[in-house]
């Protein structure tokens, strides 16, 4: 007679019931259920280590890429890394930020770039880190001596420094004298090669009227830059006013230094006043024929970003933030060439 196919789960009874009859096992057994062989073991520990190794390469692509938020000791982060495009922050501002940060914590990471030696460089965020470690100062909390930061990898130092200004024009907004001051100074410094290629980088999604705004404010940092004690409060009107009394008057300037010197510290609006009253002297002052002809109200034509030319007693004037040392170079070439 056949033998009837069991159809009961093997388990232990059975084992134990063949090696009572001398049967050698060709698994080994645990808790009632044979074990898988050993080339299944090897098979499930290497799905193991390859799943692991490819979750430890996303985190390190992740990181790279800046999309893994990382936690750095705050003296691990330079914030003079780049030339800050803001130039303080109000005290309220920063106060309700810290507030914030303590009720809260730290809800959006600061962006920084590997300096390597342990050392990262901020890109944007200034705000962010300086209320930080007001904080661990204030505190000694443990929660505070960290930020959260996203690596990034900034091609040139340009990409750089349009990643900064771009963070502060959406979260808070940049006057127009931080915006122009920190066109001239990456102009200074050779990160750009002139007003009008910085001008376009730094805001290229501004208007051409604001471009030309930002370049007219130049002529303030030009003259008055460490002068002036609150020169982000300067208002739009009374900034390109200013900036149009600098080009035709160079004496306004020396008068501004020597008055602020001999008053002392202004508040914001006593130095706005201070500036509209000068201004009106400098157009009331009596000059001569020649300053007359420069300050009479000559209409300008923008011919190009940041150059305005002026047609006045059978005289071209070129004037402007985009007039430089490299324009005029151009200009003469080009004037050779055309004789």
């Amino acid at each position: 007679m056949a033998k009837r196919r069991r159809l009961t789960p093997v388990g232990k009874d059975w084992a134990d019931e063949a090696l009572t009859a001398g049967a050698e096992p060709k698994v080994a057994l645990s808790a009632g259920l044979i074990a898988p062989a050993p080339i299944a073991r090897v098979a499930g520990d290497a799905a193991t280590t390859a799943a692991f190794e490819a979750v430890s390469d996303e985190l390190r692509l992740a990181r790279v890429e800046g999309r893994l938020v990382q936690a750095l000791p705050l003296g691990m982060v330079q914030d003079d890394y780049l030339v800050r495009d803001r130039i303080l922050a109000e005290d309220e501002d920063l106060a309700a930020l810290i507030e914030s940060l303590r009720a809260r914590g730290q809800q959006t990471p600061i962006d920084v770039v590997d300096l390597g030696a342990g050392r990262y460089g901020l890109i944007s965020g200034w705000r962010r880190l300086s209320a930080l470690r007001s904080l661990a100062a204030e505190t000694g909390e443990a929660r505070f001596e960290t930020v959260q930061a996203l690596l990034r990898r900034p091609a040139e130092s340009s990409d750089a420094y349009v990643a900064m200004v771009e963070e502060n024009e959406i979260r808070v907004g940049l006057s127009y004298y931080e915006r122009a001051r920190i066109v001239a100074k990456l102009v200074d410094q050779g990160v750009y090669t002139s007003t009008q290629r910085a001008l376009q980088s730094l805001f290229s999604t501004a208007s051409r009227a604001k471009r030309s705004k930002i370049g007219t404010f130049i002529g303030i940092v030009t003259a008055l830059d460490g002068v002036l004690a609150h020169p982000a409060r300067i208002p739009e009107r009374l900034g390109l006013a200013l900036a149009h009394g600098l080009a035709a008057n160079a004496g306004l300037a020396v008068r501004i230094r020597d008055r602020l010197g001999a008053l002392g510290p202004l508040d914001a609006d006593a130095e706005q006043a201070l500036l509209a009253a000068l201004l009106a002297e400098t157009r009331c002052a009596p000059v001569s024929h020649a300053k007359q002809s420069a300050e009479s109200p000559v209409p300008r034509e923008e011919v190009a970003q940041g150059i305005h030319l002026q047609e006045q007693d059978g005289r071209l004037t070129l004037s402007g933030p985009g007039v430089n040392a490299a324009f005029r170079d151009r200009l003469i070439a080009w004037l050779r060439g055309e004789g």
